[in-house]
């Protein structure tokens, strides 16, 4: 007897999702629509759309939503990217404007089909958003641009608030689970960042099959490359050609790994099973600031 269609897994209660909407939530689309920008709330499926866009914030993505690499759990397009819009960088600098957040998070595709992996047109499109918008403050997640340190030095040139790189995994679980990534390539980076004085956060998912004791020690591995702060969220498989979810995490662990972050050194922790990376980056600016004061 065949074997009949697979059945998707049911959601436990703590991550149920409310559907977005509001006359904010629209006022963002529209804007994010109109002018032709990609981010990263649509294209990962990001649960907390309709929270982020209502409060008239977005995670947006630069350098076009195809991806040179396959990474298991995500869910943005992999192939041959088109070139560099010219126009992009001044797009987003003009939306920005429009829809007049105080902070912004800006990400990316890997682009490792570009010369210099798309560090040169990162620098320009901070250089955009902040001549368009004086007095916004930065968060950027930005690629391993491959370790290569005279990439990294072109955004650490731009001096934004924040500079965030994930790991997205514990050591065990990177060969599986990110294409083209090495966990200590990305420590490297967040290390010489850190070195260079910018502000670093990192962020991994949990429910990819890894042990508490791996979660500390990437907690460790983070502190001692200079991480301020670190997010903690649950993974969601996008497809079933994805990597499938182990675990659905319980809120009061990720309540219990938030303190223990906390208490080894962290400035802030954000973790919960509907935590993506840039959630409540706001947040992270603010704590980041009463740290410096103290």
């Amino acid at each position: 007897m065949e074997e009949g269609p697979k059945r998707k897994r049911r959601l436990p209660s703590w991550m149920k999702m409310e559907m977005p909407y509001g006359e904010t939530y629209s006022r963002v689309k529209n804007i994010v629509t109109h002018h032709h920008l990609h981010t990263i709330c649509t294209s990962g499926h990001c649960p907390n759309i309709g929270e982020c866009w209502n409060a008239g914030t977005a995670t947006f993505m630069i350098l076009g939503d195809i991806c040179t690499r396959s990474c298991k759990f995500c869910n943005v397009r992999t192939g041959k990217p088109l070139p560099p819009d010219p126009e992009e960088p001044r797009r987003l600098a003009r939306s920005i404007r429009l829809m007049g957040v105080k902070h912004c998070v800006i990400t990316s595709v890997d682009r490792d089909d570009l010369p210099d992996l798309g560090a040169s047109f990162w620098a320009e499109t901070i250089r955009a958003v902040r001549q368009e918008n004086p007095g916004v403050t930065m968060e950027t997640l930005i690629p391993d641009f491959q370790g290569r340190e005279e990439l990294l030095e072109l955004i650490v040139r731009e001096a934004p608030e924040v500079v965030s790189h994930n790991v997205e995994t514990v050591r065990r679980l990177t060969p599986q689970v990110r294409n083209k990534n090495i966990y200590d390539r990305s420590l490297a980076v967040l290390r010489y960042l850190s070195d260079r004085g910018m502000v670093t956060k990192s962020g991994i998912m949990l429910g990819l099959g890894e042990t508490q004791e791996e979660v500390l020690e990437t907690m460790d591995d983070l502190l001692e490359a200079g991480v301020r702060v670190m997010t903690i969220g649950q993974y969601l498989q996008p497809s079933p050609a994805h990597y499938p979810v182990k675990e659905y995490v319980r809120p009061e662990v990720f309540r219990e790994y938030e303190k223990t972050g906390l208490e080894k050194g962290f400035a802030f922790v954000e973790s919960g099973p509907l935590v993506r990376s840039s959630y409540h980056a706001d947040r992270h600016v603010h704590a980041l600031k009463i740290e410096r004061i103290r």
